[in-house]
């Protein structure tokens, strides 16, 4: 690009001329020394300022704004940072009353359950006379073995005795004819010694056959598997038919009465609480209706392995009360008022039971709780808390000791 001269004002014989040369070196105006100093009209001084100046301006301006615009990235808050408080829901524990109890299975048992096995001689069964189930009287026939060998034992005996019998008593009447001539000397001393130790020898013969008699009479007798006393027939397992040996297992199983009870085992520590005669429920497995009993009996010794005692509840006689049948019983222990809680918020680990509350200032704390009891409606709390805390229902596992927490009341129509 030339240097173009710029024309300030039109020339005058004594005005000086200024010219721009390519090194844009500051103009140094040559006036004329005699001459006064003019002022510039304003708008030429507009003209040389002022615009140019704006110009500057604005594009610094554009400059500016672009740069922030495009060069520069706005400033985004990292979640981690981010200050928001974690919302819990909080519940105040229910005063409510408890029934405390102790728990455990089993099964259902005839209370004395009588195993009836043959006691004679080895013999077949002939007849089988009852059913599982059925009502037995004392002395009722259940099953009859093969007499026909023991029948004719017995005959021959009972000819014996009448035998023996017959001898003794002619024995003895000889006897006492001899007494009866002893005075008149007509036997010798010898032979009436004689024919005593004869009545004496057939005397004892009776009671030799008798006994024979009465042993056969109760092995024929054995023969009949009679029920020793009133019951119920549990179990059979004789068959017509099959070799019953004395001291082979049981053909029938009776028990007394009807009378029935619940066995089972409980921990040891469960076994202290538990007193003879306290109420128990006891419940089948497919069966709503409750079966009210009371504890009968404790076991005296305590399994070293398994560390549980023996328990058993008795039970009025029912139907549905069958020997064998799986069975839950709950024993009643005690009675009071204590703070209950959802399941939800109760925690366990290492140290115990426990429990999140929010205090006054809107930290979550951990408190350390002893439960009672635990149901369908929630877990009983047996020490630890008042029942006025603000304890975390859900979520409480998420938190940290101290944490800062925002609450919301639980709805009280939903269920714990």
């Amino acid at each position: 690009m030339g240097t173009i001269p710029e024309q300030l004002s039109p020339p005058e014989e004594h005005d000086p001329v200024i010219w721009i040369g390519r090194e844009r070196v500051a103009p140094v105006p040559v006036a004329a020394p005699d001459a006064p100093l003019e002022p510039a009209p304003p708008r030429e001084w507009l003209r040389k300022w002022l615009l140019p100046g704006g110009v500057v301006i604005v594009a610094l301006l554009i400059a500016s704004a672009s740069f922030m615009l495009l060069g520069r990235k706005p400033h985004v808050t990292p979640l981690m940072h981010q200050e928001e408080l974690p919302l819990v829901t909080v519940i105040t524990p229910a005063i409510k009353p408890v029934t405390a109890s102790v728990s455990f299975t089993g099964a259902i048992a005839a209370r004395y359950d009588m195993p009836i096995a043959n006691e004679g001689d080895t013999a077949r069964v002939v007849g089988v006379y009852v059913e599982p189930g059925d009502h037995v009287q004392k002395g009722q026939l259940l099953a009859k073995l093969d007499d026909s060998v023991l029948i004719p034992q017995v005959n021959r005996l009972e000819a014996s005795l009448e035998q023996a019998q017959a001898q003794a008593a002619l024995s003895a009447a000889e006897y006492q004819r001899a007494l009866g001539v002893e005075a008149a000397g007509a036997l010798s001393k010898e032979d009436i010694e004689k024919r005593r130790a004869t009545a004496v020898t057939d005397a004892a013969s009776v009671k030799v056959a008798a006994a024979q008699l009465a042993e056969a009479q109760a092995r024929l007798g054995r023969t009949r598997i009679v029920a020793p006393f009133a019951g119920v027939v549990l179990t059979r397992h004789a068959e017509v038919g099959q070799i019953a040996a004395p001291g082979g297992d049981a053909l029938f199983r009776v028990e007394s009465g009807g009378e029935v009870e619940m066995r089972g085992q409980i921990a040891e520590q469960d076994l202290v609480q538990v007193k003879v005669g306290q109420p128990a429920t006891v419940y089948l497995t497919g069966t709503a209706q409750p079966f009210q009993g009371k504890v009968r009996l404790l076991g005296a010794i305590i399994d070293p392995q398994s560390r549980l005692g023996d328990i058993r509840i008795a039970l009025q006689p029912d139907p549905a009360l069958r020997p064998g049948a799986f069975a839950r019983a709950e024993v009643t222990i005690a009675q009071a008022r204590r703070p209950v809680l959802p399941k939800t918020a109760v925690f366990t680990d290492n140290d115990g039971s426990y429990v999140f509350v929010v205090d006054a200032a809107g930290h979550a704390t951990r408190r350390a709780v002893r439960t009672a009891e635990t149901s369908e409606g929630g877990v009983a709390i047996a020490s630890g808390l008042t029942g006025s805390e603000q304890v975390v229902k859900t979520a409480g596992g998420f938190l940290r000791e101290g944490e800062a927490v925002k609450t919301t009341a639980a709805d009280p129509t939903l269920p714990p």
